[in-house]
């Protein structure tokens, strides 16, 4: 609070009137406690001239130091006014840092939980896209596999019906060995040859 200049004369005011009675009632003390009046009245002058004394250069000295006291009294009060005030901005901006670091902190929190569960996505997906990929190579495998076992089977088979048909032919052969004799093949050759003459012509 800014005091007046009436308000501070008259704080000066009293206080050199209590400066003043403080020293003559203990100018008077002294002197009463020593006794014998001539004595006293001597101390006592004494005395009051020092206190008179002293009140004057109190009081010049304040007269001619209030208003650099006031001064350096109202400097240090602005300073200490700024620098509450600085203290409650910078009270202020930290409490703004940490209100944004804490916002901060759950965006992160939010981009994490998204990041996870983007990951968990994908790798549901790619979990899905590699049994998919299993599954047609698995029915690839089973289609080659089916062909080959198709083409074995009708080479196995071609193969069996070459025997079969070599078989039959040898057993033919063996049979008309058996059956046939000397005048059955001339006669057959006979024919053989009628027929091959008569295309001929």
């Amino acid at each position: 609070m800014k005091l007046t200049s009436r308000t501070r004369k008259n704080c000066y005011v009293i206080g050199l009137l209590a400066i003043v009675s403080i020293f003559l009632f203990l100018g008077f003390a002294i002197a009463s406690s020593e006794g014998g009046h001539a004595a006293t009245t001597d101390r006592g002058k004494d005395l009051l001239w020092r206190t008179m004394n002293f009140v004057l250069l109190a009081g010049v000295l304040i007269y001619l130091l209030r208003k650099p006291i006031v001064q350096a009294l109202e400097s240090k009060r602005r300073q200490i006014k700024d620098q509450l005030t600085d203290l409650e901005r910078q009270r202020r901006e930290a409490e703004e840092r940490i209100s944004e670091y804490n916002e901060k902190l759950a965006r992160l929190d939010r981009e994490v939980e998204k990041i996870i569960a983007e990951y968990g996505r994908q790798g549901e997906a790619l979990k899905a896209k590699i049994i998919e990929e299993a599954k047609v190579a698995a029915q690839k495998l089973q289609e080659q596999a089916r062909k080959e076992i198709e083409r074995e089977f009708q080479e196995a088979k071609q193969r069996l019906r070459a025997e079969i048909a070599e078989g039959a032919v040898h057993m033919a052969e063996e049979l008309i060995k058996k059956h046939i004799t000397d005048e059955d093949q001339e006669r057959l050759i006979e024919q053989y040859l009628t027929k091959v003459v008569a295309t001929s012509w």
